[in-house]
C-alpha cells in the first residue's frame, strides 16, 4: 500500500484529491495538510511514502517544504501538483528535491500513475515542465550565476540601488544593468524583487 499525504491550502482541492484515490487498491490517503509546515509534520507522523504537494501556500510554501522533507525524510517522495508551470516555479521545486511535477489539470488516471511511479522512485513531469527543463539544459550557462552576478544580486538584496551597487563594485551603472538582465534571464524572472526572492529560494543569497 502506498501511503499518500495531500498538502494543499484549499480544502475543496484536498477533498477532490482524496476522492480521486478512494477507489485505488494500492494507494491510501493517510492524511492531509493545509500548508507546507503542517505537511512536513504529517508526512513524518503518518509515515508517508509519497507527498502530493502544492506550491503556493501560507506559512511554508511547497518548495521550502520539499527541501525540508528532503533533509528530514529522504525516503519520502514529493510530487508537486500545482497550477503554476513557469520556469521560476518549476526549477526551484526540482532543485529542492521533488521527484515529479504535475499540473492540476491532470486526469485522475494520470495522477494515480504518477503517485505509483513516484513511490518507485521514478520521475514524472508534465510536458510543459519537461520543455522548461530541456530549455534550461540547452541554454549555455542557464541558471548558473557568475561570481560577479552573485555579488550584484547580493547588493540588490541588501537594498542597494544600481548606482550604489556600481560604486561598491567599482564598475559603471550600465554594467550593473547588464548584469541584472543576465540574472533575470538565468533565474527566469522579470524584475529585481522576483530576482531577490528567487535568489533566496535557490540559496544563492545570504
Amino acid at each position: 500500500m502506498i501511503r499518500l499525504v495531500v498538502v494543499d491550502d484549499h480544502p475543496i482541492v484536498r477533498g477532490g484529491l482524496r476522492d480521486t484515490f478512494a477507489d485505488a487498491e494500492d494507494i491510501v490517503v493517510v492524511g492531509e495538510a493545509g500548508d507546507g509546515a503542517e505537511g512536513v509534520e504529517r508526512a513524518k507522523l503518518l509515515a508517508a511514502d509519497v507527498v502530493l504537494m502544492d506550491l503556493r501556500m501560507p506559512r511554508m510554501d511547497g518548495v521550502a517544504a520539499t527541501a525540508a522533507l528532503r533533509d528530514l525524510l529522504p525516503s519520502v517522495r514529493v510530487l508537486i501538483l500545482t497550477t503554476f508551470d513557469s520556469e521560476s516555479d518549476v526549477l526551484p521545486a526540482i532543485e529542492a528535491g521533488a521527484i515529479g511535477y504535475l499540473l492540476k489539470d491532470a486526469l485522475p488516471d494520470e495522477l494515480m500513475r504518477a503517485v505509483r511511479a513516484a513511490a518507485r522512485g521514478e520521475s514524472v513531469l508534465a510536458p510543459s515542465v519537461t520543455q522548461h527543463l530541456m530549455g534550461q539544459v540547452r541554454r549555455p550557462g542557464a541558471g548558473t550565476l557568475t561570481d560577479r552576478e552573485k555579488q550584484v544580486l547580493q547588493l540588490v538584496a541588501n537594498g542597494n540601488s544600481n548606482r550604489e551597487a556600481a560604486t561598491a563594485l567599482f564598475i559603471g551603472e550600465a554594467s550593473i544593468k547588464t548584469h541584472l538582465q543576465h540574472i533575470y534571464g538565468k533565474l527566469g524572472v522579470r524584475d529585481r524583487a522576483a530576482a531577490v526572492a528567487e535568489g533566496y529560494r535557490r540559496r544563492l543569497l545570504t
